[in-house]
C-alpha cells in the first residue's frame, strides 16, 4: 500500500477505515513539522515596481510591464519592502545577512506571467533566528532557519458559466506585491505546537505593522512539511507538504489528519511518498496533489536585473532602536504594570487590536482584573462563536467599562451584567441605554428584597430547615430563589444579609 493510492474513491474510504482504527498506534510515533510561512509586506506599492498593492481592485487594473515580464522591462527593489524584511529579522533573533542575493526560481504556471519568480535562494536576508511558544502550559523556542524575500505571483479564478461552461481567469494584481518567506525548523512536535507557533508569528507582524496577518485574505499564508517516525528513532521520515490552509484551525486539522493517515500507512507496511498534498475542507482529509519539486527542479540562478543587496550595520541598529513594543515584552509589561496572571497576559497579547483593546479599557476602568475576566470570557467567546477579530467587536471599550462601572456602583449586578453584556454585543447600544429600555435596575429597596426573600421561604420550607440546622451549602440555593424572584435584578450583597437575618429570626 502506497500513499499515491488514494485517488479512487475506495482507498479513501479504506484508509479512513484504517486511521480510526489504529489511530492508538500514534503515541507510537512522533511527528516532525517544519512550516513554511509567506506574509505579504504592507508597502503601498509592489516590489519591483511602482505599482499599488491595494486590495480588491478591478482585475488586472494595477500591473505595468515590470510586473508582468515585459521584454525590457527593469525591476527595481523597494527600499521600504526591505526594511519591514529587516525589521522582522531583527524581532525574531535572526542574524541579518549584509549580503543577500535575488535569485530566478523558474516554473511554469499560468499566474506567474514571467515564467520565473524572484526570490532568494543561497543568499537570504535573515538567519538563524527563533520565536519561543507556549503550548501544553509549556515553553519552547522554534528555530527559524531562514527569512528572504521574494515576489508574489498572481490569483487564479476558477468557476463555470450559467451554460456550464468551466472556466479560469488570472488576475495580475497580486503579482509583484512584496513576500517574505519564514522557514522554521524541523522542530515542531504536534498540531498544537504548530498553531502557537503561527499565532506568535502572525501577532510579531502585526506588532511591527508590516503585515495585517489577514488568512482569508491571503496575506497570511502556510505550507506545512509533516513526516512522522518510530519514537526514540533520530533519522526523519519520509515528508510531505500540506497545501491549501487558510485559518489556523485548518493547519492543526490537516496536520492531525496527515499524521494519523501516515502512521496508518506506515503500519500497515506500506510507503510514505515525498508528494504535495491539498487539504480538503469538505472531506476534511488531505487528498495527493502532485510529487514534491526539490531546489534542482527551479533551476535557480542569480538574477542579471538585479544588483545584490548589502545592508550596513547602521542601517541595521537605526531599525533596531525603532521596533515597537513586541508581544513577549508586553506581555512583561501587562504583569508588572497591571498585576495579572502570566496566563491572562498571554492571551490579552495574541494580537495588538486585543491589547490595545484591554489597556484602552483599564485606562476608563481601572480596574484590571475585572476587565481580563471579561474579556477572556463572554468577550472572547462571542467572538470565537462568530469567528470575528476584536477589532470586529460591537463591544468597544466604553461599553465595556461603563458597563463595569454600573455594576460596580450597584446600579445592576453581576447576573443582569451577562444579559446587558449580550444586548450591547446584538445591538451596539450603550449599557445604560439598554438597562433603560429593559428596566433592569438592581433593586436595592429592603421591602421589595424582603417580599421575595417571604416567597422564597415559603416555597422551599425543607431548605430553610437545613440552612438552621447548619447545612451551609444550601444557603446558596435559598439566595438563588431570591434572585429568580426579583428576576437577578436584586443587589446580590443585600439578599445575602437580609436573608441570614431572616433565617435567624431577626427580620
Amino acid at each position: 500500500m502506497e500513499a499515491s493510492f488514494d485517488k479512487g474513491d475506495g482507498f479513501i474510504i479504506f484508509l479512513n477505515v484504517l486511521i480510526s482504527m489504529r489511530w492508538e498506534r500514534i503515541v507510537e510515533y512522533e511527528p516532525v513539522i517544519g512550516l513554511e510561512v509567506h506574509a505579504q509586506l504592507e508597502t503601498k506599492s509592489k516590489i519591483f515596481c511602482g505599482c499599488s498593492t491595494a486590495f480588491g481592485e478591478e482585475p488586472n487594473s494595477q500591473t505595468c510591464p515590470v510586473c508582468t515580464g515585459q521584454p525590457g522591462s527593469l525591476p527595481v527593489v523597494n527600499r521600504k519592502a526591505v526594511e519591514f524584511a529587516i525589521k522582522l529579522g531583527l524581532a525574531t533573533s535572526c542574524r541579518i545577512a549584509p549580503y543577500s542575493l535575488f535569485a530566478r526560481k523558474n516554473y511554469f504556471y499560468p499566474d506567474l506571467p514571467k515564467g520565473y519568480q524572484i526570490s532568494m535562494y543561497e543568499y537570504p536576508l535573515a538567519e538563524h533566528g527563533f520565536i519561543e511558544i507556549i503550548a501544553s502550559g509549556q515553553k519552547k523556542r522554534i528555530q527559524i532557519i531562514r527569512i528572504h524575500m521574494e515576489e508574489d505571483a498572481g490569483k487564479l479564478k476558477h468557476g463555470e458559466t450559467p451554460e456550464t461552461e468551466a472556466f479560469s481567469y488570472v488576475d495580475f494584481n497580486r503579482t509583484g506585491v512584496p513576500l517574505v518567506e519564514i522557514v522554521s525548523g524541523p522542530d515542531i512536535r504536534s498540531p498544537e505546537e504548530a498553531g502557537a507557533y503561527l499565532r506568535k508569528l502572525r501577532a510579531i507582524l502585526q506588532y511591527l505593522e508590516i503585515c495585517t496577518g489577514d488568512m482569508e485574505k491571503g496575506t497570511f499564508r502556510c505550507d506545512a512539511n509533516v513526516s512522522v517516525r518510530p519514537k526514540g528513532q533520530k533519522q526523519f521520515g519520509t515528508r510531505t507538504e500540506l497545501k491549501n490552509m487558510n485559518s489556523f484551525r485548518h493547519v492543526e486539522k490537516a496536520l492531525e489528519y496527515e499524521i494519523k493517515r501516515q502512521v496508518a500507512v506506515l503500519e500497515e507496511g506500506g510507503e510514505v511518498i515525498q508528494e504535495t498534498r491539498l487539504w480538503d475542507v469538505n472531506q476534511g482529509m488531505t487528498v495527493s496533489m502532485r510529487g514534491k519539486e526539490e531546489a534542482h527542479d527551479y533551476r535557480y540562478f542569480p538574477d542579471p536585473d538585479l544588483v545584490p543587496l548589502r545592508i550596513g550595520e547602521e542601517w541595521i541598529e537605526k531599525l533596531r532602536q525603532h521596533l515597537p513594543e513586541l508581544p513577549d515584552q508586553k506581555k512583561e509589561r501587562l504583569i508588572g504594570q497591571y498585576q495579572i496572571p502570566e496566563y491572562d497576559a498571554e492571551i490579552l497579547t495574541a494580537t495588538k487590536a486585543m491589547a490595545n483593546y484591554f489597556e484602552e479599557c483599564v485606562h476608563l476602568f481601572p480596574e484590571p482584573k475585572s476587565v481580563s475576566n471579561w474579556m477572556m470570557g463572554d468577550l472572547l467567546r462571542e467572538l470565537k462563536r462568530d469567528e470575528r477579530e476584536i477589532d470586529q467587536c460591537p463591544v468597544s471599550p466604553k461599553h465595556l467599562a461603563e458597563m463595569l462601572s454600573m455594576v460596580k456602583e450597584g446600579t445592576i449586578s453581576g447576573k443582569i451584567a451577562k444579559e446587558v453584556f449580550g444586548e450591547i454585543y446584538r445591538t451596539g447600544k450603550f449599557p445604560a441605554e439598554i438597562v433603560k429600555e429593559k428596566g433592569w435596575v438592581q433593586i436595592l429597596d429592603e421591602g421589595e428584597i424582603g417580599k421575595a426573600i417571604e416567597k422564597a421561604m415559603e416555597a422551599h420550607p425543607k431548605q430553610v430547615e437545613d440552612v438552621r440546622k447548619g447545612k451551609e451549602k444550601v444557603f446558596g440555593f435559598l439566595v438563588g430563589e431570591v434572585m429568580k424572584q426579583t428576576q437577578g435584578k436584586a443587589n446580590p450583597k443585600l439578599v445575602n444579609e437580609l436573608l441570614r437575618k431572616r433565617l435567624k429570626g431577626e427580620g
